[in-house]
């Protein structure tokens, strides 16, 4: 049976247990389609679907392209493709990455308030930082249902959090009491006007689905931020919502997921730092050895005060990057 309606879910850390609770609170005589899109890595494979089909009564598959949507089925999204939405099929997509996942909640979300407008759900879960904030405000803005979990039922409470203050959501429940409660809205909800879709929106629906855009792309609706894209190395441009960028080739980070990945980076640029320095160290008092085997002081002296040199600036770095306890070994 066709759905009447879609139902989109995004987790990330503590998604699993989260999706479990949900699932297993869903009826069996659901009338929507639900969409299900947890953070994993791009390389491997999902066992999301199989664990749970063992949570709930209603079927689980994994998501395929061009596969036709069922009421009462369930679809997990699989690495390394966002799970897209077009004339009632699925699409797995292979575009740009979202705050480096891909799988993207907010992928999915947008492509379910396009494709679905006020038929569409979105259920934000436990995850960390703000994924998912975006895309369950566009579907909002489409006449759809936004649904939260409780944050303190949520194991990981970023993503929760972050809907609650950028969307006027409908329900802010624990995970096992959503699914009746978005079954009994949708039986008794009315017809909603859609409202149009704004340009970013339609270009970022495109830029997920891995279309070929104009070559401007956002860099046309916006300015430079000054920032660098993680991804690529890229210029990033400022989005309308003023929460989000994306460069010019799609990659999209929110604001705080590009502070967190800027930090990630800061740190390994230390750790190669410290690296080289260690290096430079061990080089210098081999040089320095030669030196003195050789009769010559003077260069054994220059090389040993380099050799210094870099151990006293390692060893700033190591402390800055570790700490130093009482009980560590010099």
């Amino acid at each position: 049976m066709e759905p009447t309606d879609l139902i989109a879910v995004g987790a990330s850390a503590g998604g699993v247990e989260a999706l479990r609770e949900f699932v297993s609170g869903l009826p069996d005589d659901l009338p929507a389609a639900v969409l299900v899109v947890l953070h994993m890595p791009a390389r491997g494979t999902s066992a999301l679907a199989a664990i749970l089909a063992r949570a709930g009564k209603l079927p689980v598959e994994p998501a395929s392209n061009g596969g036709k949507l069922q009421a009462g089925h369930i679809y997990t999204a699989v690495p390394d493709t966002h799970l897209l939405l077009r004339d009632g099929r699925m699409v797995l997509s292979h575009g740009p990455t979202e705050n480096g996942h891909r799988p993207g909640v907010d992928a999915t979300f947008r492509s379910a308030a396009v494709a679905w407008g006020p038929n569409a759900t979105g259920i934000v879960l436990s995850g960390a930082l703000d994924d998912g904030t975006a895309g369950l405000a566009l579907i909002k803005r489409r006449g759809g249902l936004a649904v939260v979990q409780d944050p303190e039922e949520a194991l990981y409470q970023g993503m929760p959090e972050s809907a609650l203050r950028h969307v006027a959501v409908d329900m802010v429940l624990p995970a096992r009491d959503i699914g009746p409660a978005v079954a009994a809205k949708l039986q008794s909800r009315g017809v909603t006007a859609v409202p149009p879709l704004s340009g970013l929106d339609r270009l970022e629906a495109d830029i997920d689905a891995g279309h070929r855009i104009d070559r401007n792309g956002v860099a046309s609706m916006s300015v430079p931020s000054g920032y660098t894209c993680p991804d690529c190395d890229g210029s990033l441009y400022p989005l309308e919502d003023g929460l989000r960028y994306r460069c010019r080739v799609g990659h999209a980070w929110t604001a705080e997921a590009l502070l967190t990945e800027q930090g990630i980076q800061v740190e390994k640029a230390l750790w190669t730092a410290l690296r080289a320095l260690q290096e430079k160290r061990q080089l210098a008092e081999r040089m320095c050895a030669d030196a003195k085997r050789f009769g010559d002081e003077t260069l054994s002296k220059r090389f040993a005060d380099q050799a210094a040199e870099h151990r006293g600036a390692a060893e700033i770095l190591r402390k800055l990057l570790v700490g130093t306890g009482k009980d560590e070994p010099a």
